[in-house]
């Protein structure tokens, strides 16, 4: 599985597309952070990128580059190779590449700005961020062999997450406004990771109130140690649960 990984990455690495996002995501972190003296509004801007930016470049890229590399993964099929490792070998390569495009892009300037605790769980946050987003892309991927469906599945997805699901957490928390909503409203996050990580980067920015009426609860939930490690823990649930669903699927597939 490691020589799938490595010319995977050695492929991506050439890809033009990786490198101008990096060079997007170093300007507009740079940008933000020279253009504010505080610190705390160069991440508040910059939270904007890695909400939206960074999980539709992830599941792009991602879809693009499994359809791309579609003959080759049937090549590799025709070898005596478990079909689980050549997933995965592909999986890890394309994480990889992104993970590392983040931390060069996002990740440097972050820690020279501000290598607080702040900008780790920043990090960590995008991290996590970028892999549940490749997971996504890889299900999209298998549950259809037409390269423009895939796409479309993937932005529906990134569509849904980043924009549809709090629209819906809204009207839930409008509808059922005199009822206590404090548990329903942590439970709906947890169906989010987009909302997971804006959440943490938040409460470590300790500007909780701008979060709604709400903020009181996640801070004192999300801003307890116990609570920080569950939504670490959820979002690595999303990462596992679709790359693991892929797997299922694409072991079956008939290619």
């Amino acid at each position: 599985m490691h020589k799938i990984i490595k010319y995977v990455l050695h492929d991506i690495f050439r890809n033009r597309i990786l490198l101008a996002y990096v060079v997007l995501l170093s300007l507009s972190s740079f940008g933000l952070f020279m253009m504010n003296e505080d610190v705390s509004k160069g991440f508040s801007s910059l939270l904007t990128v890695l909400l939206i930016v960074v999980p539709l470049v992830s599941i792009l890229f991602t879809t693009i580059y499994f359809f791309n590399s579609y003959e080759f993964i049937e090549l590799l099929i025709a070898q005596p190779l478990k079909r689980s490792n050549i997933l995965l070998g592909v999986y890890c390569g394309v994480g990889l590449s992104l993970l590392l495009a983040f931390w060069i892009g996002i990740g440097l300037p972050v820690l020279i700005f501000d290598g607080t605790i702040v900008g780790w769980y920043f990090i960590l946050s995008g991290s996590l961020l970028t892999m549940v987003f490749v997971s996504l892309a890889f299900l999209a991927s298998v549950l259809t062999r037409d390269k423009a469906r895939g796409i479309g599945i993937s932005v529906l997805l990134w569509f849904y997450f980043t924009l549809i699901f709090d629209g819906i957490l809204l009207m839930v928390m409008f509808a059922f406004s005199d009822y206590p909503l404090e548990k329903l409203t942590i439970f709906m996050s947890c169906l989010n990771p987009v909302d997971l990580a804006r959440i943490l980067v938040l409460l470590k920015m300790d500007i909780s109130a701008l979060m709604g009426y709400t903020g009181a609860v996640f801070n004192q939930f999300f801003g307890s140690s116990f609570g920080i490690v569950l939504a670490v823990l959820v979002m690595l649930t999303w990462v596992l649960v679709p790359i693991g669903i892929a797997l299922r699927i694409f072991k079956g597939k008939n290619l």
